[in-house]
């Protein structure tokens, strides 16, 4: 969550590695791309547009 609160827009999987220092392979993008989509479910991130990722604002 501190990537989220650091970024002033949305990000999508492969920036959300980069800055978690992961691999950018194609599994590690994936496995966080299926994390965030969970995050969502749960209404702790929201999806503006498909493949991107922010906190929802107040």
């Amino acid at each position: 969550m501190p990537v989220f609160a650091a970024a002033d827009a949305p990000l999508r999987a492969r920036a959300v590695c980069e800055a978690m220092d992961l691999e950018i392979a194609p599994s590690n993008v994936n496995s966080v791309r299926l994390k965030l989509k969970r995050l969502v479910e749960r209404e702790i991130l929201t999806e503006p547009e498909q493949g991107l990722f922010t906190q929802p604002r107040p």
